[in-house]
């Protein structure tokens, strides 16, 4: 292979003066002493990096693009990885296991389909079909072993606020209490009353979002998810959890409330609840706070005893069945007024194609979804494979959720995504393959089949109940707000923003204003970092800030500054400013009084008298300056562009023209790739001398020079 030689390790001024030195006294420095041994520059050489070529990338597409069985066969693999690992199933040690953790997840997906139906503004049976449907997709489609897929409580709330912004706009009654017929059609063809037009939003934006997850996975964009960090998705689900209790008040109250979006909507609705709450339905109240007070107490004891427990008891379906059978023995709807599901049918509707006429409606709000959607999936995904030792491919989740979301949308069902809950649940009750999924949506069907009209009588308050007992899990997260204020302050602030934009302001929009204010905070940190100088520790080779800690000793004649982060146009200013101060030297000030200082030296020649010598003498005498060279840390500038770069050359410069060398050391192979491109070796007598790959060798180069020149007398 071919070497090119490379240069090396320092910067050195050859026209320019030793100023007159004065010891700091503020700080122990350590002595001068003639080095042992004369410093080497050391050479190094690079590998010749190959260019774009053209005939290359040809070849590689031709190559990417040839068909034959076998590239036919990896694709396949590829797209549908069950394919490949179904081929070695264990039986024996697996399925036990899966059909365990599948029957269970299913059992508690009973409840929470149907609640999350309602929390989506879609009929109970849709939540059974999205249930139904969306695992088997997935399952085929993984990578992962552990993630579970079906209605999840902040993606439902979405759907649910789209799906009643284009009722209003297509002019049903917002209410629900009445079903209005109107001019929509689904297809052209048939007359559509509120909820077949709910649903037919609701397909749509499944399969926008299924499309647009698609696109992420195939063109590989899955690093958008880098931008939701923790915090802010922490913040996001909190936001969101209130607003999902707060929508889930009227059913539990059993009340009737004007609805209210847009800004400040969750403060109106609760304004509207204490207003309405002497009208609350004595026997929804009656049955939601019995509910809440037998289940709240054993999900505690599961959460508490999951290590110990084989399953989790199942306290909410056995809720869901007592209070069906209650509501329909003593007849709760007719005797006090008490809502309930109603008829809900079994078997399946016909798959109907998604009605394309919404597409551009809810194009936007398609993509907060989708984001949220694989963001959620691909992070259990990789939480999961990493902790039981098995490679996920991201760009393969994506790809799998969103045809989890496209094909289903034909099936009349709604977006879904990785399910946090029942993804516990799933792995921790057995699970070993996707299989899991399958005996789910068995569970699913047989509810479709036969069971779903049994639950006739079920009142929706216990729904609302359900709903917000399982988002304890979100509002928990106050109680970790001191922690995180410990490590983060920042990432507290961002939790903070998020959490009361998505409340307060709309779900969407607070995580956009969440996502931008992260990335305002990343530019704050770069705009402002810390800068600081460093010192020797004792006499080693080891450099740290003399500001942070003690017996920390100063150099004699060398100052050495650290900025720590990349150089660009947004921090130039404050990079400048930083370093004038901590070196108490401001260049082009300096510069001036020493070209004042020569001219009335010169001025003082031509005067006669002591007198005006010794007036003259006093008026214009030049700055001191206590250094001779200033050595710029670059270890912590991972790029620098063309303004930094500029700011590096004009304080070579500014300081060369008082007579203190510049020098950089730790810098990264681009940086000294730039600054030899821009012509920083301009006037040096030795190109060799370019950059330091340490600190310790550019004191020492420094150190060599200073004695080199007091021996000479400068």
């Amino acid at each position: 292979m071919k070497k090119n030689e490379l240069f090396c390790l320092g910067v050195m001024e050859n026209d320019t003066t030793t100023p007159k030195y004065e010891p700091n006294n503020d700080r122990p420095s350590s002595t001068l002493s003639q080095p042992s041994v004369p410093y080497v520059p050391i050479k190094l050489e690079e590998y010749e990096t190959p260019g774009f070529s053209v005939k290359i990338f040809l070849k590689k597409v031709e190559k990417s693009c040839k068909c034959n069985q076998r590239s036919v066969l990896n694709f396949f693999l590829k797209l549908f990885p069950a394919i490949e690992w179904l081929s070695h199933y264990r039986i024996k040690e697996y399925l036990l296991g899966d059909i365990i953790s599948g029957l269970l997840v299913g059992i508690v997906a009973i409840p929470q389909s149907i609640s999350y139906a309602l929390l989506a503004s879609q009929d109970p049976i849709y939540g059974l079909y999205t249930n139904f449907f969306c695992p088997i997709i997935y399952f085929a489609m993984a990578t992962s072993r552990h993630v579970c897929v079906g209605s999840f409580g902040v993606l439902c709330l979405m759907i649910g606020e789209s799906v009643n912004r284009q009722l209003r706009l297509a002019g049903y009654e917002s209410d629900g209490a009445t079903v209005m017929m109107a001019n929509a059609t689904l297809n052209g063809t048939v007359f559509c009353d509120k909820s077949c037009y709910a649903i037919s939003v609701a397909t749509a934006l499944a399969f926008l979002v299924g499309i647009y997850q698609i696109l992420l996975g195939v063109f590989q964009l899955g690093f958008i998810s880098v931008y939701l960090s923790e915090p802010l998705l922490s913040g996001f689900v909190t936001g969101s959890s209130l607003t999902i209790i707060t929508s889930q008040m009227n059913l539990v109250l059993g009340i009737k409330i004007p609805r209210h979006d847009g800004v400040g909507s969750l403060i109106l609705t609760w304004i509207d609840i204490f207003r309405y709450i002497g009208k609350a339905n004595i026997c929804d109240l009656v049955t939601s706070l019995v509910s809440l007070a037998v289940i709240v107490p054993v999900k505690e004891v599961n959460r508490y005893y999951r290590d110990k427990m084989k399953a989790p008891f199942p306290i909410e379906l056995l809720v869901v069945i007592a209070a069906t059978l209650l509501s329909y023995f003593f007849d709760f709807n007719s005797k006090y007024k008490s809502k309930i599901c109603g008829a809900i049918p079994t078997g399946f509707k016909q798959p109907a194609v998604p009605d394309l006429r919404l597409l551009s409606n809810l194009a936007l709000d398609a993509i907060p979804i989708a984001i949220i959607g694989f963001a959620m999936t691909v992070s259990l995904a990789e939480i999961f494979g990493k902790k039981h030792g098995y490679p996920v491919r991201a760009n393969q989740e994506m790809i799998a959720i969103g045809m989890g979301n496209l094909i289903p949308a034909f099936f009349s069902c709604f977006a879904t995504s990785g399910a946090l809950t029942k993804t516990l649940l799933k792995e921790s009750t057995g699970c070993q393959t996707q299989i899991s999924s399958l005996v789910s949506s068995v569970v699913m069907l047989l509810i479709l089949l036969w069971i779903a009209p049994l639950f006739y009588s079920l009142q929706t308050c216990i729904l609302g109940v359900v709903t917000i007992v399982n988002l304890r899990g979100g509002l928990r997260t106050f109680a970790d707000i001191p922690k995180m204020w410990r490590i983060s302050k920042i990432d507290t602030v961002v939790w903070w923003v998020t959490m009361l934009s998505s409340s307060l302001i709309s779900t969407e929009l607070g995580l956009l204003v969440g996502v931008c204010f992260a990335l305002l905070c990343i530019i704050f940190r770069t705009q402002r970092p810390r800068a600081t100088l460093l010192g020797r520790v004792n006499d080693s080779e080891i450099y740290e800030d003399q500001f942070t800690y003690k017996r920390i000793s100063s150099i004699a004649n060398i100052k050495i500054f650290r900025f720590d982060t990349s150089l660009y146009y947004a921090n130039k200013e404050y990079f400048k400013s930083s370093l004038f101060q901590k070196t108490g030297i401001q260049p082009s000030l300096v510069a001036a009084m020493q070209k004042k200082a020569k001219a009335k030296a010169k001025l003082n020649c031509l005067k006669l008298t002591k007198k005006s010598t010794t007036q003259v003498s006093e008026d214009v005498s030049a700055p001191v300056i206590d250094i001779c060279t200033l050595i710029i840390d670059c270890g912590a500038m991972q790029f620098i562009d063309s303004v930094g770069l500029s700011v590096l050359k004009e304080i070579h410069q500014d300081y060369g023209k008082i007579g203190v060398q510049v020098l950089l050391a730790n810098c990264n192979p681009a940086t000294r790739h730039l600054l030899q491109a821009s012509g920083w070796l301009t006037g040096m007598e030795d190109s060799g001398l370019l950059f330091f790959h340490s600190i310790h060798a550019a004191v020492k180069f420094a150190e060599q020079q200073n004695q080199t020149c007091l021996q000479n007398g400068c």
